[in-house]
C-alpha cells in the first residue's frame, strides 16, 4: 500500500467513524442530506482521490480511490462518494474539469442506454436511467455512452434539466429514474471518443460496488463476533458454542475471500491487465452477501432486525449494493461465456493469473 493510500485510509476512518453514527445514517434515509460529512470529505480532498492533479485533482490512482470506498462501505457512508469518484475519474480522462460538489453518473444498469444526436450546437441526448443514486439531491449527472457511429462518449448536463422520478432501494438510499428528453449539451461540454472504453466503465464502476461490500461484509463479521462474545446463553457467551463457532468461521472465510477478491480486481485494474477481475470479484462478494447476512442474522436472533441494532444498516446495503452494476449472476454468465470460447486449455491460465496468486507464487 503506497503512503498516500495510507494517510487517505487512515483519514477516511477517522472522519467516517465520527460522521457515519447509526442516527446520522437513519436521518440520510429520511431524506436529510449529511452536510457535514460531504463538506468535511470536500475540504480534505476526498473526493479527487485518484485524479492527477493536472486534471484537478489530489493524486493518486484508482486504487487509491477504491480503498476508501471499503472504508465508506464499512461505515455504510450515506453519500454518491463512488458516484463522484466514477465521474470525476470519466471527466478527468476526458480533459473535462472535474468535481468537488457531489454528482452523480449513468448509466447504472447494463441494459440502460442514451441516444445522442449530433446537431448543429452540440448534441441532443434522450433517454431514460433507472436506478440512479442521489439524482434527487445533486446538481449534476455525468454521462458515458455511445453515439450512432458507435464512438464513446462522455459529457454532463444539470440535472434539473431532467425530469426526476424519485426511488429508493433496500437501504434506504436515493435510487431514482432520470428522463432525459432531448436535451441540447453544447460541444465544449462533450468528449468523443476519450481513452476510457465501454469496458473500462464498467469494470471501475463494478469496483466501487465490490469495494464497498467488502468493507460492509468485513463491517458484519465485526458485528457478530462482538455480539457472539456478548451475549450469554446458559452462562457463557453464545460465541463459545461450537455450532455458532462454526457459522462465525464460514462468515470469516467468506469475508477473507471477499477482500482478497477485491484487491486483486483492484491492483489488475490499476495494472491495465484487468480481464476478468472484476467480474470474479462481483460474484465472490455478491454471493459472499448472501451467506455472511445470513449467518450475521442467524447469529443476532430477533435483536437482529430491530432497527434500534446496527446490523441492517449493513445487511440492507449489501442486499441492495449487489444488484447495481450487474448482479453476480449477469457476471457468472459472461465469465462462463468467455470460458467456453476461449477453450478449456486457457481455464488454468485465467485462474491464476490473480495478483494474488502472482504474489505468493
Amino acid at each position: 500500500m503506497s503512503d498516500i493510500r495510507n494517510m487517505l485510509v487512515e483519514t477516511a476512518n477517522k472522519i467516517l467513524k465520527d460522521f457515519c453514527s447509526k442516527e446520522s445514517i437513519m436521518e440520510a434515509e429520511k431524506g436529510i442530506w449529511p452536510v457535514e460529512l460531504w463538506n468535511v470529505l470536500e475540504e480534505t480532498g476526498m473526493t479527487l482521490a485518484g485524479i492527477s492533479e493536472e486534471a484537478g485533482g489530489v493524486g493518486g490512482d484508482a486504487g487509491d480511490a477504491l480503498s476508501l470506498l471499503k472504508i465508506a462501505g464499512r461505515y455504510a457512508a450515506p453519500i454518491p462518494l463512488a458516484e463522484t469518484i466514477i465521474a470525476n475519474w470519466l471527466l478527468g480522462a476526458s480533459g473535462k474539469t472535474v468535481y468537488t460538489e457531489a454528482v452523480t453518473v449513468g448509466p447504472v444498469r447494463m441494459d440502460d442506454s442514451l441516444n445522442f444526436t449530433k446537431v448543429s450546437e452540440g448534441w441532443v441526448v434522450f433517454g431514460e436511467l433507472r436506478d440512479i443514486p442521489w439524482a434527487r439531491d445533486v446538481k449534476e449527472i455525468v454521462l458515458f455512452g455511445k453515439t450512432e457511429d458507435g464512438n464513446t462518449i462522455v459529457t454532463s448536463t444539470l440535472l434539473e434539466n431532467c425530469q426526476i422520478r424519485k426511488g429508493t432501494n433496500l437501504a434506504g438510499e436515493p435510487r431514482d429514474e432520470v428522463i432525459l428528453n432531448n436535451i441540447l449539451i453544447p460541444n465544449e461540454n462533450v468528449s468523443i471518443n476519450p481513452p476510457v472504453s465501454e469496458t473500462d466503465y464498467w469494470n471501475l464502476s463494478t469496483l466501487t460496488r465490490v469495494s464497498m461490500m467488502a468493507g460492509a461484509l468485513e463491517k458484519v463479521l465485526e458485528i457478530s463476533v462482538d455480539y457472539a462474545n456478548e451475549r450469554s446463553q446458559f452462562g457463557r457467551s453464545i460465541g463459545k458454542f461450537q455450532a455458532v463457532k462454526q457459522q462465525l468461521a464460514v462468515m470469516a472465510g467468506e469475508v477473507a475471500a471477499s477482500s482478497a477478491a477485491a484487491d486483486s480486481a483492484l491492483a489488475a485494474f490499476c495494472r491495465g491487465t484487468i480481464v476478468h477481475e472484476a467480474s470474479m470479484a462481483k460474484i465472490q462478494v455478491g454471493e459472499a452477501a448472501a451467506l455472511v447476512t445470513k449467518i450475521a442474522h442467524q447469529v443476532h436472533g430477533a435483536m437482529g432486525f430491530t432497527d434500534e441494532h446496527p446490523l441492517h444498516l449493513s445487511t440492507r446495503r449489501l442486499w441492495s449494493w449487489r444488484d447495481e452494476y450487474g448482479t453476480e449472476s449477469h457476471w457468472a454468465e459472461l465469465l462462463g461465456e468467455s470460458v467456453l470460447e476461449n477453450g478449456s486449455e486457457t481455464l488454468w491460465t485465467m485462474i491464476t493469473s490473480s495478483f494474488i496468486t502472482e504474489k505468493i507464487n
